[in-house]
């Protein structure tokens, strides 16, 4: 492929077969009961159909991805400082994208591109729809030439247009940063169990759905298969299956590590950070630090005993989601770090480590909605219950046990719910299990909300919310006298500076 970007060119003619496979994959994964269907409830003098309409289906597939080939160009317009894509078959598109406003480009690499030797490549913006932009096939060299142009500020990208030509991948780049297999198991077994809890859940209630579907299409009696993993399930012991579970969710929590963060390095390569990790879809990815607008570190108890500490760098990403709401921004996880390597990440992303500043600490206050909307209504709600109908009367013991822990886990809420202020930066510290730190510079706010109930007044109680292009940073029943003080200091600071926040 031309490494001369100022000229419209073409993606690779690979991009053909990874954009078949995609469409082909899409429309197999919406049919694939259907097709299941087919074969079983047909007689066999219609299967020659069945396949002649996934044949023509297939072939239809790579018709669509030819054409979508032949109209898709893109190139760099120097002048401009702009990166123009056109695409489309029948309605033709043009995206075009500010070259100030590119956050991150990624370099990835599935399996299907691993076996024809080439990358995907997509760019993230901070554009007002934030729409991302994605090549399906480039080569190697290239991939890596075209994103040290688009990631390069306007004075190097006019200086030095083709001097990338034969430049060797950024991957030949030393980390500083190299992540460990025994820390990867370290990370996995003590830490997301919120998330693997819940994909153990989702896939369990998709088991079961696709589960009826194919009980429908083979006529299997659903009353005899549920009676049978009834007793099954008698055979095994509470206790026994509490350890089951937690060996599963264990698991999960590796697997998930270990395919996201497999082999994660971090790298300097001139004004960027270059973040490469995957087990099976490698995923190469170059940010400018200046683009991120919250860095967060957090720890849990297991995790500060093996001195790790997991970093998010949260980053721009405008546009409105389909239920009106802000969209959050872009995430990078960087996780098994330890706390030298934070603190040099953190010099490379803020310019030194952020030091505890004065701290504030919200009102008793704190406490009392969410232990009435969230422990006495539902608890009382559930008594009221036990005590009208026996069958739930026995469960009275776990309604205390949650009151119990509720109380215990709000009161943690309230004692780590803490904001530090300093010239330089501003660090929210909050959580019960993961205990996070959120640290922003002040050019980075975007906005101000100080709020205050009515009946607060009073006690001189009140909520802080710091609105940056990366989401919200919250601080609730403070001292609204002080809070007042500190909104002045801030907008102060963003209206005297001359700093950018992007």
């Amino acid at each position: 492929m031309n490494s001369d970007f100022s000229k419209p060119q073409r993606e690779s003619a690979f991009g053909i077969i990874v954009m078949a496979a995609h469409t082909a994959f899409k429309i197999g994964k919406a049919t694939f009961f259907l097709v299941i269907y087919a074969f079983v409830k047909m007689s066999a003098a219609y299967t020659a159909y069945v396949l002649l309409g996934v044949g023509v289906i297939i072939l239809l597939c790579v018709v669509f991805s030819y054409l979508w080939y032949l109209n898709f160009t893109f190139f760099l317009d120097k002048e401009k400082q702009e990166f123009v894509v056109n695409k489309g078959i029948l309605n033709r598109d043009q995206v075009i994208v500010q070259l100030d406003k590119i956050q991150q480009v990624n370099i990835n690499q599935n399996i299907l591109q691993k076996m024809i030797g080439v990358y995907g490549l997509k760019i993230d913006t901070a554009g007002a729809s934030g729409e991302e932009v994605s090549i399906k096939a480039i080569d190697e060299v290239s991939a890596y030439n075209l994103k040290e142009h688009l990631l390069k500020g306007k004075t190097e990208a006019t200086e030095h247009a083709n001097i990338l030509t034969n430049e060797l991948p950024i991957i030949d780049e030393i980390p500083f940063l190299r992540v460990s297999t025994w820390t990867l198991f370290k990370v996995g077994l003590t830490s997301n169990y919120g998330q693997s809890l819940t994909v153990i859940l989702v896939f369990f209630m998709y088991t079961v759905q696709e589960a009826r579907h194919i009980m429908d299409i083979f006529g299997l009696d659903k009353g005899a298969v549920q009676s049978t993993v009834l007793g099954l399930a008698t055979l095994f012991s509470v206790a026994v299956i509490v350890v089951i579970f937690l060996i599963v969710l264990l698991s999960i929590n590796l697997i998930r590590t270990f395919y996201r963060y497999f082999q994660l390095e971090v790298s300097q390569h001139k004004n960027s950070l270059l973040l490469s990790s995957g087990l099976i879809a490698k995923k190469n990815t170059l940010i400018n630090p200046t683009k991120v607008q919250i860095t967060k570190h957090s720890q849990n108890y297991f995790q500060k005993k093996l001195n790790l500490l997991n970093i998010s760098l949260k980053q721009a990403h405008f546009g409105e989601s389909k239920k009106g709401k802000e969209m959050q921004g872009n995430t990078l996880e960087i996780v098994g770090c330890d706390t030298f390597e934070r603190d040099e990440l953190l010099k490379m992303i803020l310019g030194q480590v952020p030091t505890i500043g004065k701290t504030f600490v919200p009102d008793w206050r704190f406490l009392n909605l969410p232990i009435f909307f969230k422990l006495i209504l539902p608890v009382t709600i559930f008594m009221l219950v036990a005590f009208n109908v026996p069958e739930v009367k026995p469960f009275l013991g776990f309604a205390a046990a949650y009151f119990i822990v509720g109380i215990l886990m709000i009161y943690i809420s309230y004692r780590r719910h803490r904001i530090s202020v300093n010239q330089q930066f501003i660090i929210k510290k909050s959580g019960i299990w993961d205990i996070s730190n959120e640290v922003i510079v002040p050019h980075k706010i975007q906005a101000i909300t100080a709020s205050q109930y009515p009946w607060h007044k009073s006690v001189d109680v009140g909520h802080l919310c710091l609105h940056t292009a990366a989401g919200q940073i919250h601080f609730k029943y403070g001292n609204y006298s002080e809070i007042k003080r500190l909104v002045n200091y801030w907008l102060y600071q963003v209206e005297s500076g001359n700093e950018n926040w992007m």
